[in-house]
């Protein structure tokens, strides 16, 4: 595991992964800012994926709120993907974090970011999902979430969109709704458990 920046950013619990479409509607943008300022008004770190739509808008929001966010990446530091976002990157890895399982000069193939999500799931006490479509990838990372035991909460609109079938799995297997109107009252009551040292792989 490769760490640029202040590694006890990465250490330090709560922290939160909030994700989801990289072709973000306003809707879910302006929803993906409001959770991150919840978060980081009850001190909780903000974990993304530094990709395009709901991750930036997650960094970006929790930068300008004041918070701490890192990025979990699925390439190594000597690339940014995508390539519009190499700015945002290295001011994470210069006041925050940027973690990756790949080394420099790794190839980037498609296969490196259902494992970057995994390990996403791993390093975050927690997984708010914003906006999600029926195949997107940030639906391997709620499972393999839950699938360790950490709490996975979907955004009203995700939860109750009918168009979509998977977040009724989903809730049948635990996760749980997150109501807009709510959200400092439901994300404070998280079961908060520390990731920290726990075996990654």
């Amino acid at each position: 595991m490769y760490v640029a920046g202040d590694v006890e950013v990465v250490r330090q619990s709560p922290k939160v992964a909030v994700v989801g479409s990289r072709k973000a509607t306003t809707e879910g943008l302006d929803n993906a800012a409001r959770v991150t300022r919840a978060l980081v008004r009850l001190d909780t770190t903000v974990v993304s994926g530094l990709a395009a739509g709901i991750d930036t808008m997650a960094h970006r929001s929790a930068i300008k709120a004041g918070g701490r966010t890192f990025a979990v990446i699925g390439t190594g530091f000597d690339r940014a993907y995508p390539a519009k976002n190499r700015a945002l990157q290295a001011h994470l890895a210069s006041h925050f974090a940027v973690v990756s399982q790949f080394a420099p000069g790794s190839p980037v193939t498609r296969a490196n970011f259902p494992q970057r999500n995994r390990t996403m799931a791993l390093l975050s006490d927690a997984l708010v999902i914003v906006e999600a479509a029926e195949k997107s990838g940030t639906i391997s990372q709620a499972w393999e979430a839950l699938r360790i035991g950490r709490p996975v909460l979907l955004l009203e609109t995700v939860a109750e969109n009918p168009a979509l079938t998977w977040p009724s799995k989903m809730l049948c297997y635990g996760a749980e709704v997150l109501r807009v109107g709510h959200l400092e009252a439901q994300l404070r009551e998280i079961p908060w458990v520390t990731a920290c040292g726990e075996p990654i792989f």
